[in-house]
């Protein structure tokens, strides 16, 4: 029988004691198996018991009775210093295996990186020789790092040896791009490698499409961690759907799959994507696992045809992901994500969120890794969350708000959203879903059957100089400066009880105050869920004592100012106190994405774009006062960052309310668009204050006064009336003016602190588009958002800039020319005919000054 001994400690001895008896004191005790049992049982559930429990220990084991008091206390001692030990010892091996598996990633990256100077130095030398011979014919021939990767249609993959065929070819390129040197990797902005990094971040350079790389170290098994990322709706935010239509075997145990997955559009200006691909999962012969994916050719329109005209098809070229184990458990992730999105399809100025690598970066491929480490430390354990919910749960909720404010900004057609019926010069977008269904489960008690449906009012806007993630987090701080707690009370009401508190709500006191409660955090704290209350009193006296609190579930993301590229939310929507699982979401919020900073060539030096009036759509209060001086020298040198801010506010209704809630939705979401206004030009670096003009009536007021402005300038110099009215109200010039055939838009004059310029070449490359209307818009094919980067310049042909040149000093001194037919060129690159051109100084009425040029392109047509 194996026999636990310990140094029996002696109390100390009569002087009269035995000599054999002071030897036995001082020997070790020896511990039998079942003492040694006893013993681990209490220390299971009381690792160091107090003296009263020892004692009564002893009393309850009679097998312990020989045991003195004090030595069961050093053997809990003892056993507490050998578990301590022992888990020092299992976290240093954990920490060494991690250590050797990044430093092999790390030589293996240096080993890449040495092969990829190696071949830029073999191209530089072949460029340079190409050159020397000046032969035009040999210098297309130059070699390229990008790999070109030819389309395959549905057509050629019509059986599993096509397929196959093409899953092999698409797993060379992405083992080529994962750790070869087949595209020109440079180390992401901002994304240091280091020790306690994430992992390892690259973006192409000089690539077709649109590329970002990963590598990093995850303690998950491999088929674990392709489990999660072939499931890409649950990590990835933007994805709304992927659905696996054809799936076979195929050799080394893998699999071939054809997949149709459709994006979200980030913004209420641009169409959203959808992708047919081919998905190979399999093994190598090392033991790692790969699942690479690549795009199919074909006008395959996917399961949701009905929603196949708010989609556009982009290319996945050969992407995936490289799972490798590591000795000791874990593994190394390589991830690849090689996209063309189709950039011509979206305004000019929102060409940047698609031809960017750092976005794609960090929408996907940062974001996959992410996820893995995050369910990593969810597993281990390392995670801790509020409210005694499992990570899982929270994650769910995280994803649910997320999930339901991209179906809010897009509107399907297939999920029900509709567009409620507009004169088209709304400044706010309203759309309407009499389908949609609220509960999470079948099962809520609360099923709302008598809502009539959910109401979305939405609208996109542009921001100049406002740092996204200081933005977002003022919104989330200062609710009370944007927010109306009526309207959150209505919107909280409706989904509690199924009782409409609007337009009969009891009357409610804010108190102005919001308590934030943290749920939890993603492990590098980019996200945030919580539950903010929003204190309320009711003003009715039998009421009086009676708590009126709201409860928001709310997700915010992208304020850490640091970080690069960063999309930033603040996602919110009405939750009961007793936070259900299955509570039904009516996500509402903003999003703040960053656009890369543009530049023009003007005489020689490379100056920011920096317009004198921001067009912010007409949701944006259209700016019609003086320019201010943008190129002063106390501007920020950052003056040139821009953002997109889309506002999304949904609120459910009954079928007899629709049009009052609508009206009001609209209304509510023009104040928050004016409110953030407010406080973006308060918190702009450069302290930018424009002035405003005066506000003659809700909506767009200085869209209206403009619109006077424009016709009363037309009549003044021409002699007659540009529209015609039949209603007296005070919006029915503008009315007029939008929806006149005739494509009219309007050009700053002010630029630099000037007046006009004089000179004429400096004209023709400065004044931007400041307003047009639908027929304008139509014509340059593009929006109000996307108008500011449009100038003279990029719309007249060189026929057209010299009548220009020649018509100049006329318009300014007459106050009006007519230019003979000619032809311009949209934002798309079609050119566009017209049968005459007539340009006006628009006086401002108050001060009789010149406010802008407004030009009106006569029967046009596109050729």
């Amino acid at each position: 029988m194996a026999m636990v001994v310990a140094r029996q400690q002696h109390s100390g001895s009569s002087s009269g004691g035995s000599i054999s008896k002071h030897l036995d004191a001082g020997k070790y005790v020896r511990y039998t198996a079942e003492q040694v049992e006893a013993l681990e049982r209490v220390y299971a559930e009381c690792p160091k018991p107090s003296s009263l429990r020892r004692q009564q220990l002893i009393r309850e084991c009679p097998i312990l009775s020989n045991i003195e008091a004090k030595q069961i206390k050093v053997w809990f001692q003892n056993r507490r210093c050998r578990e301590k030990q022992r888990k020092e010892a299992s976290r240093l091996q954990t920490v060494n295996r991690k250590l050797t598996a990044m430093n092999k990633l790390l030589m293996e990256e240096n080993d890449r990186l040495q092969k990829q100077v190696s071949q830029l130095v073999c191209e530089n030398g072949y460029m340079r020789q190409q050159l020397q011979n000046a032969s035009a014919a040999t210098t297309d021939a130059s070699c390229e790092s990008v790999v070109t990767t030819p389309q395959h249609s549905l057509r050629d993959a019509n059986n599993p040896a096509g397929l196959l065929s093409i899953a092999e070819e698409t797993l060379a390129e992405f083992l080529s791009k994962a750790t070869g040197t087949a595209v020109d990797w440079v180390q992401m902005p901002g994304m240091k490698p280091g020790p306690d990094s994430v992992g390892i971040f690259a973006i192409s350079h000089s690539c077709s499409g649109v590329a970002a790389r990963a590598c990093g170290l995850v303690s998950l098994e491999p088929t674990k961690i392709a489990e999660i990322l072939k499931d890409r709706p649950s990590w990835f935010r933007d994805c709304r759907s992927l659905e696996v239509f054809t799936m076979f075997p195929a050799g080394n145990g893998g699999t071939i799959e054809l997949i149709y997955t459709q994006i979200y559009a980030p913004t209420t200006l641009a169409p959203a994507r959808d992708f047919w691909t081919i998905r190979y999962t399999t093994s190598l012969d090392n033991g790692s696992l790969v699942v690479c994916e690549r795009s199919l050719s074909g006008s395959g329109a996917g399961p949701n045809v009905a929603a196949a005209s708010q989609f556009v098809r982009g290319e996945m070229l050969p992407s995936g992901y490289l799972i490798r184990p590591c000795e000791g458990g874990g593994s190394i992730i390589h991830i690849v994500d090689h996209l063309n999105l189709e950039a011509w399809s979206v305004p000019e100025v929102l060409r940047p969120l698609y031809e960017s690598s750092k976005v794609v970066a960090q929408k996907m491929t940062i974001a996959a890794l992410r996820y893995i480490r995050q369910i990593a430390q969810e597993t281990s354990g390392e995670v801790v969350y509020g409210l005694g919910r499992q990570p899982a749960v929270l994650r769910t909720f995280s994803q649910r708000l997320s999930r339901g404010f991209n179906d809010a900004v897009n509107g399907f057609n297939d999920d029900g959203w509709s567009i409620m019926s507009c004169d088209g010069a709304e400044d706010v977008i309203v759309s309407v879903n009499s389908t949609k269904s609220l509960c999470a489960t079948s099962t809520h008690s609360n099923s709302l059957s008598l809502l009539g449906g959910i109401l979305c009012a939405k609208a996109s806007m542009l921001l100049q100089n406002v740092p996204p993630a200081v933005l977002v987090r003022f919104l989330r701080e200062h609710r009370s400066e944007w927010a109306d707690f009526n309207v959150d009370a209505y919107s909280a009401a409706a989904l509690k009880a199924s009782s409409f508190a609007y337009p009969g709500m009891r009357p409610t006191r804010f108190t102005g105050s919001q308590i934030i409660m943290p749920l939890g955090h993603t492990i590098e704290h980019e996200e945030m869920l919580e539950v903010i209350r929003l204190e309320g009193h009711s003003l009715a006296q039998e009421d009086a004592f009676v708590s009126r609190d709201i409860h928001l579930l709310q997700i915010c993301s992208g304020i850490d100012e640091n970080a690069v590229g960063t999309c930033s939310e603040l996602v919110f929507a009405p939750i009961d106190e007793m936070f259900p699982d299955d509570a039904p979401l009516l996500p509402s919020g903003f999003r703040v994405i960053p656009l890369d900073p543009k530049s023009v060539e003007l005489n020689g030096d490379t100056q920011d774009t920096l317009t004198a009036h921001r067009t912010l759509d007409l949701t944006s209060s259209l700016e019609v006062g003086p320019a201010t001086n943008l190129a002063s020298g106390d501007a920020s040198s950052n003056s040139n960052a821009r953002s997109v801010l889309t506002i999304a506010f949904q609120f459910p209704f009954e079928t007899s309310l629709q049009d009052s809630i609508a009206a009001m939705a609209r209304q509510y979401v023009r104040s928050v668009i004016s409110s953030v206004q407010r406080v973006a030009m308060a918190i702009s670096p450069s302290g930018l204050s424009p002035t405003v003009g005066p506000k003659l009536s809700p909506g767009s007021p200085e869209a209206l006064t403009l619109a006077h402005w424009i016709c009363q300038s037309y009549s003044y110099h021409l002699g007659t009336e540009l529209t015609r009215s039949d209603s007296e109200g005070a919006d029915s010039v503008l009315k007029s003016l939008w929806h006149h055939p005739d494509a009219i838009l309007c050009c700053s004059l002010k630029v630099v602190g000037q007046d006009y310029p004089f000179s004429h070449a400096y004209f023709v490359a400065h004044p931007v588009f400041v307003f047009a209307n639908q027929a304008g818009l139509d014509m340059l094919e593009t929006t109000l958002v996307a108008l500011q980067d449009i100038t003279l310049d990029k719309i007249f042909d060189e026929s057209g800039r010299k009548v220009l040149f020649s018509e100049f000093s006329k318009i300014m001194q007459q106050g009006f020319a007519c230019m003979p037919a000619g032809i311009c060129m949209s934002t798309m690159g079609r050119h566009v005919s017209y049968e005459q051109a007539i340009a006006w100084k628009v006086l401002a009425a108050e001060e009789s000054t010149v406010h802008c040029l407004a030009f009106s392109f006569v029967n046009w047509s596109f050729v």
